[in-house]
């Protein structure tokens, strides 16, 4: 089962990215693809990376789900929601049409994008209600795009969320909704462009089982621990792991 994972040290990125992003997402409400992007991308092909951080998101959301008694605002995900409709398609062409180097290369961009904008402060910024559900559908076809290109849907439409304002938990009523119904639509996307082959089987059953622990431990931790440390510490390993894969892509 395990010839798809020629040494210690590859099995180990695999479990230790599956527990760190599993932990993220049972404590935030989101996360999976970046963290595990981080870890993974190291030791595996890239295009493996893809349908695996789709298939541990939402055993991650999943798991993390159970016994926090999450509230949806299916009204305000409408828009976003009907935004991803169009993007996931788009995402599955994209993916299989990008070399492995393109791939590996763009998630590094990403990641540092994403990190650099959380840490400095950027998403501090209010916008109110500009834009409008019109401008919330926008976001949920970025969000889709890359929910059906590498499985990281979530930081669009969260960036937008927290520019638009208002407490946490309102948020998460909206993002993690959003998150779980496009990763659905791309993991059934990925699943008929044939991205879930025999070969990516063997990582793919060694990460649920450490995502789903990691989901657990961090749904456990919610709202007991200091957000905002645990915040920086998270996005500070995301931002050097992102370094690391552009380095590796451009060198």
């Amino acid at each position: 089962m395990l010839a798809a994972l020629p040494d210690s040290t590859t099995i180990a990125f695999v479990l230790l990215g599956a527990v760190a992003a599993g932990f993220v997402t049972g404590f935030a409400g989101f996360g999976t693809g970046l963290v595990a992007s981080g870890f993974w991308f190291h030791v595996l092909p890239p295009v493996f990376i893809p349908p695996m951080v789709v298939a541990a998101s939402l055993v991650g959301q999943g798991v993390g789900l159970i016994g926090l008694k999450p509230r949806f605002d299916w009204r305000r995900t409408l828009p976003y929601l009907a935004g991803g409709v169009i993007g996931v398609p788009l995402g599955v062409l994209a993916l299989n049409w990008a070399s492995p180097g393109i791939l590996r290369f763009c998630i590094g961009v990403f990641l540092v994008a994403y990190a650099l904008a959380q840490l400095s402060g950027l998403t501090r910024l209010s916008i109110g209600a500009w834009g409008g559900r019109s401008g919330d559908a926008a976001v949920g076809v970025g969000g889709g795009l890359l929910g059906g290109f590498a499985g990281l849907s979530g930081p669009l439409p969260l960036i937008w969320l927290q520019l638009r304002g208002g407490p946490s938990a309102e948020q998460r009523a909206v993002y993690q909704p959003f998150n779980i119904v496009v990763l659905a639509m791309a993991g059934i996307g990925m699943a008929a462009a044939g991205n879930f082959g025999g070969a990516v089987m063997p990582s793919l059953l060694l990460a649920v089982p450490g995502t789903m622990l990691g989901a657990w431990l961090g749904a456990r931790l919610y709202r007991r621990a200091s957000e905002a440390a645990f915040r920086r510490i998270v996005l500070a390993l995301l931002l050097l792991s992102g370094v690391v894969l552009v380095a590796q892509s451009l060198f």
